[in-house]
């Protein structure tokens, strides 16, 4: 294959902005941002999880305090009813006046022992409470950080875009001034050779494999017309001479 030799010498400025373009995809990619949003929305998940367990033993334990006031009250009334009847001087049998007091005294101690039933719901209710208040502004915090992570990462993006765009542009104005055959090549051998398909030849060097070329080599390039395009026995991508190349 033939190209001029000022065609080849845009091939390494078409290489050069594609390996440009890989390191802004590789740095895309890399952005510390993603691991942080990663590790932060598990622990928000992991934050939630356990929120959602607090405020449901928070409602359970509102239900069991409701429900144990409700107890006592009953008991209350009770113990009043009987204090009335008892006042009221309507019951005279002695038999069944004591049987009255026996309960009013039953009822008593029923009723110190439901309240303190409901101390102990009271206090694991406040217990859940704050529980529910912690984890609320844990996970107020954890999602303020994902925000602000995001927002972050966002906005590296849309810089990173914005050069690779550019790159983009400057990519297909050079390559639109070299041969058809010779970017085809070229485009093979980058995807063959992870992303490089041309390199320049600098102190008899290869710099797409970076060997130093046998003298057989050296002496079969000097000899080659200068629009030959020549390939590096080694890697076989595209060799663009240069007045560095030490021929």
């Amino acid at each position: 294959m033939n190209a001029a030799p000022a065609d080849q010498i845009r091939l390494l400025d078409v290489q050069d902005l594609d390996v440009r373009l890989q390191q802004l995809a590789h740095k895309r990619r890399s952005l510390p941002e993603h691991a942080e949003i990663d590790s932060l929305s598990k622990d928000l998940t992991q934050l939630r999880d356990l929120l959602v367990a607090a405020q449901t033993e928070e409602s359970d334990t509102a239900r069991e305090q409701t429900k144990a006031e409700q107890d006592v009250d009953q008991v209350r009334q009770r113990a009043v009813r009987d204090q009335q009847r008892l006042d009221s001087g309507a019951v005279t049998s002695p038999k069944d006046l004591e049987n009255l007091q026996r309960e009013i005294t039953s009822l008593a101690k029923r009723q110190g022992d439901l309240e303190d039933v409901v101390l102990e719901v009271m206090e694991r209710r406040e217990s859940a409470q704050e529980r529910v208040a912690e984890l609320t502004e844990r996970v107020s915090s954890v999602q303020s950080k994902i925000d602000d992570a995001t927002a972050r990462r966002d906005a590296a993006t849309e810089s990173l875009d914005g050069d690779a765009a550019t790159a983009v542009k400057e990519r297909e104005v050079i390559a639109g001034t070299i041969p058809a055959d010779l970017l085809k090549l070229y485009d093979k051998l980058r995807d063959q050779q992870g992303g490089v398909g041309a390199a320049k030849l600098y102190q008899r060097s290869c710099q797409g494999c970076r060997q130093e070329l046998a003298i057989t080599d050296i002496n079969e390039i000097r000899a080659a017309a200068p629009d030959t395009v020549v390939r590096c026995e080694n890697c076989r991508r595209i060799l663009v001479r240069t007045s560095e190349s030490g021929l």
